[in-house]
């Protein structure tokens, strides 16, 4: 996820018959977080890095796999382009880790999209905030001190199945 701190202009008041008028800054500085749920315990590990690239990826794999030591890791990966080459090739060389891709344009089927839109909300609008780094500690306190509740197996996970097939 990208976070810039410029104003949300998705909800605008205005008097009728005047045009709102939305400050902007001309900061173009963001946050890049990294982000994996746990979707059977709610827990989130994220990561801010500079870039959003194939090796910041790589790094943000690093850092899952000290985290959760000798644990096996389904990745479920967009179709961004910094999930291919050289982040595939890592997943392919760790016997603990797996990956499969989301569809194309299936943002809802992305249990970490959930965990974005809930920490924007419990986080208020980014352009509150003074500079990136209150804005950083207010995100990654959201990320580590709340259990992000998703359902995902039960919404998307097909119940007609016999339970020999869950298995």
């Amino acid at each position: 996820m990208s976070v810039y701190l410029q104003k949300d202009n998705r909800y605008v008041w205005s008097p009728v018959g005047q045009t709102p008028v939305i400050p902007v800054t001309a900061q173009r500085d963001s946050l890049k977080i990294y982000g994996a749920l746990d979707v059977e315990r709610g827990y989130e590990i994220a990561l801010v890095l500079p870039e959003m690239n194939a090796s910041a990826t790589v790094h943000f794999l690093e850092h899952l796999l000290t985290c959760l030591p000798e644990r096996h890791i389904l990745i479920l990966w967009d179709r961004a382009s910094w999930h291919k080459g050289l982040a595939r090739q890592f997943v392919e060389d760790h016997e603990y880790l797996d990956m499969m891709y989301f569809p194309p344009a299936c943002p809802d089927l992305n249990p970490q999209e959930h965990v974005w839109k809930l920490t924007r909300q419990g986080v208020g609008h980014a352009c509150d905030y003074l500079n990136l780094s209150d804005l950083r500690k207010a995100f990654m306190h959201h990320l580590e001190h709340t259990i992000f509740k998703f359902d995902w197996l039960d919404k998307f996970f097909p119940t007609f199945l016999p339970e020999s097939v869950l298995l």
